[in-house]
């Protein structure tokens, strides 16, 4: 019987992960990350997210490491992590899902001023207002252009934003005007009115949301950062709403997680943070998706969503 050690959500949520693995996988050992009577050399796969440094180099039969979110810094960022072993990315189809249901409303939130009405229904004040646009006058930019921002993209033109995207490379998708490489991105931030970052974490993403960027866009517009808290400079997403060049943000990734309380963005008049809650998938469709590509590795299928070493992403 193969074994499945899991580090994700804490032991507590061990009886919820060992009851839907037996639904979808019930041949499946499914044990704790720090269960002792467990040999390394007795692990076949590992559903993660942030194990320590160095414990995946001690598993030499590790077949398959499993993210258990969408993105694997964490796993990835370990000098010891054993390169040959696959690193699947969590990707089910209910998170491209989730990822666009969020990055509608953030945007829908940003155009109507769902953060004013908030502060203002916390003070019990009647803040009369007229929201200045519609979707069909507010361009929504998308960075990053893989299954997340291809489903928001869909989405957002669904309830009538026009939609311009950018990627690295080259991309097509429906409707989506598309604009590639570091020659083609001032042209893409001059016609988004709020910009949404989807970009992978890799060294040239780092940083990328700051003040050189911040000012390239209209005045006035709004930004959603539901990447990773690597791409933004947070000083300076404060400094442009302050200044007025950004009318509002909506932030769900933050390098330092959970946000300490005393951060400034917590009590910002512009900006509505989210717990980094935008497309994790229930636990219960997490398990179906490993326990899918379990058996597909079983039966030697090739496994989809991989992380490219040499990429980043």
């Amino acid at each position: 019987m193969a074994i499945l050690l899991v580090k994700s959500g804490g032991e507590d949520a061990m009886p919820e992960w060992r009851a839907h693995f037996s639904e979808f996988a019930p041949g499946l050992d499914v044990r704790w990350w720090d269960d002792a009577s467990v040999p390394p050399a007795a692990v076949d796969y590992v559903l993660v997210w942030d194990p320590e440094a160095g414990r995946l180099g001690t598993m030499p039969n590790l077949r398959v490491i499993f993210g258990s979110g969408a993105g694997v810094d964490f796993i990835a960022g370990d000098p010891a992590l054993p390169r040959h072993v696959p690193l699947m990315r969590m990707a089910p189809a209910g998170a491209t899902q989730r990822m666009g249901e969020f990055v509608c409303w953030a945007a829908l939130s940003l155009l109507k001023g769902a953060r004013r009405i908030a502060l203002n229904q916390a003070a019990a004040k009647w803040d009369y207002f007229e929201p200045e646009y519609t979707a069909t006058e507010t361009t929504v930019g998308i960075m990053g252009l893989g299954n997340m921002g291809g489903r928001a993209a869909e989405m957002l033109s669904g309830i009538g934003f026009p939609v311009v995207g950018w990627s690295r490379t080259r991309k097509s998708l429906p409707g989506v005007t598309c604009f590639a490489g570091d020659a083609e991105r001032d042209a893409f931030l001059e016609r988004t009115k709020i910009l949404v970052c989807l970009l992978p974490a890799t060294a040239e993403t780092r940083g990328i949301i700051s003040a050189p960027l911040l000012r390239k866009l209209p005045k006035g517009a709004g930004l959603v950062n539901v990447g990773r808290g690597s791409h933004q400079k947070i000083e300076d997403i404060l400094a442009a709403l302050n200044d007025g060049h950004l009318g509002g943000a909506v932030i769900d990734v933050f390098e330092t997680e959970p946000l300490p309380a005393d951060h400034p963005a917590w009590a910002h008049p512009k900006v509505i943070v989210t717990p980094h809650l935008a497309s994790l998938p229930s636990r219960r469709e997490r398990a179906q998706y490993v326990a899918k590509a379990i058996a597909a590795h079983e039966r030697g299928e090739a496994l989809a969503n991989l992380y490219d070493h040499a990429r980043g992403y």
